[in-house]
């Protein structure tokens, strides 16, 4: 089989509005970081698959004669799958020696890795490769990493088999697949999720693949056609959380004053409603500071209503203080309980103001980043569209 070298990125998630209520029916908003993970994949020869994971410290070889026989008989490449193959997981948790407790982050992505390499290729000669990620996203922080990672490789791989087209000319600097291929990917990747989180929404691998944002309602998935890029700070409290044990402790609450709480995920649901429609509006007409006002506003809002749901933390709520001081407004983002906030920043907001926010970010013990909201989903590189020192790690031995 002719393998294609591939080069391709997906960004990280936020979720903007919703956190929570979307368990309860309401809807909930998210949105695609300009945060990217990315990978290369590069055809070899020598007969063996290498993995190289620097984030996470890991670097793993395997040789394919030895792979082969953890394909089950009746395996074969199949085009979409909602359910993983047990047999082919079972396999796999034996070849790479977890088939008994939790397994760490490298046992994770080494498993999501091989179960999409054998998936993809098993019905053929399995070809020698190398495989290289780098993420800009910090790892279990609720940004999506996994799912970014998932659907790089659901994405590389395809395309390195053929299964989808190489959409990059010789003149793109980077390019994105068609709907359909789009699709194959996002089906792939939420096999990558399933390995890593057991039973995931969708949502994320979904936002790593079309990017821009995405409204979740009840299971279902509807990506928005357009959307504006907005700046925002990302900070990571770096307080550890459970989101099993912050969902648990919601419901908890609701069990016990339902009469309270069912107006508070109302409320939080029209939250979502209405920035979706200011949204819309910020694509469909001028920009104006009305827009940011209303942004802000609805922040502070659902902010307090998360607290209101039992999801807050003194870290958060020093972020939100931090910020304030500077006259700009933030709110957690994802399961809350510590965590990342985001914090969004106006057009007209000068690099001085934000430098000085995140210095004080910082001096608080947390991490800080200036990027972007709302940003393009998985796509194909050439490699002078990337940067230099991501590229020096991608090709490091």
């Amino acid at each position: 089989m002719q393998v294609r070298d591939v080069l391709v990125s997906a960004p990280g998630k936020a979720i903007l509005h919703g956190e929570h209520a979307v368990v309860h029916g309401k809807v909930a908003l998210a949105v695609s970081l300009n945060l990217r993970t990315y990978l290369c994949l590069k055809a070899t020869t020598g007969g063996n698959l290498c993995v190289n994971l620097p984030n996470i410290d890991t670097f793993l070889s395997w040789d394919l004669s030895e792979l082969k026989h953890v394909i089950p008989p009746v395996s074969g490449r199949r085009d979409e799958l909602k359910l993983l193959d047990p047999d082919l997981v079972r396999r796999l948790r034996e070849f790479v020696g977890v088939t008994n407790g939790n397994l760490n982050t490298s046992q994770m992505a080494t498993l999501s890795f091989l179960y999409l390499y054998l998936s993809v290729f098993g019905s053929g000669e399995l070809p020698s490769l190398t495989v290289s990620v780098w993420s800009e996203l910090p790892t279990g922080a609720g940004l999506g990493s996994s799912a970014a990672y998932s659907v790089c490789l659901a994405a590389a791989l395809l395309c390195a088999s053929g299964a989808i087209s190489s959409p990059l000319n010789d003149w793109d600097h980077t390019a994105r697949w068609c709907q359909e291929e789009l699709e194959l990917i996002n089906s792939w990747a939420f096999q990558g999720e399933m390995i890593i989180h057991g039973n995931p929404s969708g949502v994320d691998n979904a936002v790593g693949t079309w990017g821009g944002m995405l409204r979740f309602l009840a299971g279902k998935i509807i990506p928005l056609s357009r959307v504006p890029l907005l700046r925002i700070l990302l900070t990571n409290t770096k307080v550890p959380r459970s989101t099993k044990v912050l969902v648990s402790r919601v419901k908890d609450k609701i069990n016990k004053f339902p009469s309270i709480m069912a107006p508070v995920l109302d409320s939080v649901d029209a939250i979502s409603c209405t920035c979706e429609k200011v949204l819309s509006e910020m694509t469909s007409e001028p920009i104006t500071g009305e827009h940011y006002n209303a942004l802000e506003e609805l922040f502070d809002i659902n902010q307090h209503h998360l607290n209101v749901m039992g999801v807050g933390h003194p870290a958060l709520d020093t972020l939100c203080r931090v910020t304030l001081a500077k006259g700009l407004h933030s709110k957690l983002t994802g399961a809350g309980g510590g965590g990342c906030g985001i914090t969004l920043l106006r057009p007209e907001t000068s690099s001085a103001v934000v430098q000085a926010t995140v210095q004080d970010l910082k001096d608080c013990g947390f991490d800080c980043w200036e990027t972007s909201i709302g940003g393009p989903g998985v796509q194909q590189h050439a490699p002078v569209s990337v940067k230099e020192e991501i590229l020096e790690v991608l090709n490091r031995d």
